[in-house]
């Protein structure tokens, strides 16, 4: 069965230039040219993406995200935006986002986007844990795959989408050691040089939602010289500058 992409853009040039890539790699492809356009085609339609412009005339690219994660249904979104600075890129990915591509963007590397992430998807269902494995314990902390929440000393943690697959990517996989260049491809999908920092930048902002201190974490470990590892019981850590 072919997937469903929403593309949520009001430049119609390039959303008929995405139109096409997206159509030669076999996807069915709606699009919308401003929020309100969208959130009817959300109503009416289930989605396996939405490639989302951040600036829309009416509803913005935020709020459609932040009404998208309210649904039960979890749909995969890749944010573009014509800003450059780190705010508007968190905003982002704190409302919900997947991914963020920074305009003006090279469009095989969107579709490599877009690839990347059904990929993920792909692998998360061949190899789905038993339900005794979607719940992840480590003492206070409680990982709920199905729900994709976590809580931590009964209080829930808000994490955006990449910070939670990160930490269960984390937790699965207690006491191996990861380098960047792993995690960017592990769980974002791709492994492009270059793109390090995104995965410092996660793992800080997860560090400081997760952490009772910060600079001496508990869960995420920094392995000198080689990468980061989610700690086992025993472990410790006493300097983890990234």
């Amino acid at each position: 069965m072919s997937r469903k992409i929403l593309v949520v853009e009001d430049n119609k040039e390039l959303a008929q230039l995405l139109n096409i890539h997206l159509l030669d790699l076999s996807f069915e492809v709606d699009l919308a040219v401003d929020g309100e356009v969208a959130i009817a085609q959300l109503k009416s339609r289930d989605y396996d993406l939405i490639i989302l412009d951040l600036m829309l005339p009416g509803i913005d690219g935020l709020e459609i995200c932040r009404r998208v994660r309210v649904q039960k249904t979890y749909t995969p979104i890749i944010m573009l935006t014509s800003k450059s600075s780190e705010l508007d890129r968190v905003l982002g990915l704190e409302m919900g986002a997947d991914d963020y591509v920074t305009k003006p963007f090279s469009i095989r590397e969107l579709m490599a986007r877009v690839k990347a992430i059904f990929r993920r998807i792909d692998e998360l269902k061949i190899h789905k844990h038993p339900d005794t494995e979607s719940r992840l314990q480590f003492d206070d902390m409680v990982i709920d795959a199905e729900r994709r929440k976590v809580q931590l000393h009964g209080g829930t943690v808000e994490l955006t989408a990449k910070e939670f697959d990160l930490l269960f990517y984390f937790a699965r996989n207690a006491g191996k050691v990861f380098t960047r260049s792993q995690l960017l491809d592990r769980v974002w999908g791709y492994g492009h040089d270059g793109y390090e920092h995104t995965v410092n930048s996660h793992i800080n902002r997860l560090r400081a939602k997760i952490e009772a201190n910060p600079s001496q974490p508990k869960y995420i470990l920094t392995v000198w010289g080689v990468g980061y590892q989610f700690a086992e019981p025993e472990q410790s850590e006493t300097d983890p500058h990234v």
